[in-house]
């Protein structure tokens, strides 16, 4: 099963990722943004030509993007499931991956469309802070730490990202919208995309996703058997 997941910075992929990870245990999350931040964190090359355009709000080039994805599936074993999480975001990003899954007898199985409302988005991101020693992420309002500007696991000095200020973000979400819709069409147009609704109400989000997911679930029972 090819799993993808869309939509714009700060829609709440991460979440959906981890209740989806909860109904199918077995399937692999691939995060771009997690790949990005790795080869950053390695100074890698290709780390600093991703940070130099992050930090300033434009997105990282296909050729870039795509070099991670096919490295992540060359080292899965055979008939993984998948969870893509901020792959495709362009129109030829999906072609591609169509692409690449079809040379390996694969094929997207579902897109999920994260909606979410700009002001939302807007304050979940400025309001994020995370630490840069252990990982851990808070949030000023929503997942406060008990000691302002510290992580509670280990006591380090909590940061912002860099793209996390509100005129970045608008930037992005700019970028996103412009970038992003000729995928959205695309998906629409062959059946494959769900509309998941996120904006601050959690419990009818987690309904309709659970609903989407024991159809998916039902699915890929009848196609094993």
């Amino acid at each position: 099963m090819d799993l993808l997941i869309i939509g714009a910075p700060g829609a709440g992929k991460g979440t959906i990722s981890e209740l989806i990870a909860q109904v199918f245990p077995d399937i692999h999350h691939l995060s771009t943004g997690n790949l990005l931040r790795r080869e950053i964190a390695a100074d890698t090359e290709l780390g600093r030509q991703a940070d130099r355009l992050m930090s300033t709000g434009n997105l990282v080039p296909d050729e870039m993007v795509l070099s991670l994805v096919c490295n992540y599936l060359s080292e899965l074993p055979p008939h993984t499931s998948v969870l893509y999480d901020g792959y495709p975001r362009t129109l030829s990003q999906a072609k591609t991956l169509d692409e690449v899954l079809s040379s390996v007898g694969r094929s997207v199985t579902a897109v999920l469309n994260v909606v979410v409302p700009e002001e939302v988005i807007l304050s979940r991101l400025t309001g994020r802070r995370s630490c840069p020693k252990c990982g851990a992420s808070f949030h000023l309002t929503a997942i406060p730490p008990r000691v302002a500007g510290v992580c509670d696991t280990c006591g380090s000095e909590l940061i912002q990202r860099n793209d996390d200020q509100p005129e970045l973000i608008r930037r992005r979400l700019e970028i996103y919208r412009e970038r992003t819709q000729p995928l959205i069409d695309f998906y629409e147009e062959r059946a494959l995309l769900y509309d998941i609704k996120n904006d601050g109400h959690p419990c009818e989000m987690s309904v309709e996703l659970a609903e989407l997911l024991a159809e998916l679930a039902e699915n890929r029972r009848n196609d094993c058997n």
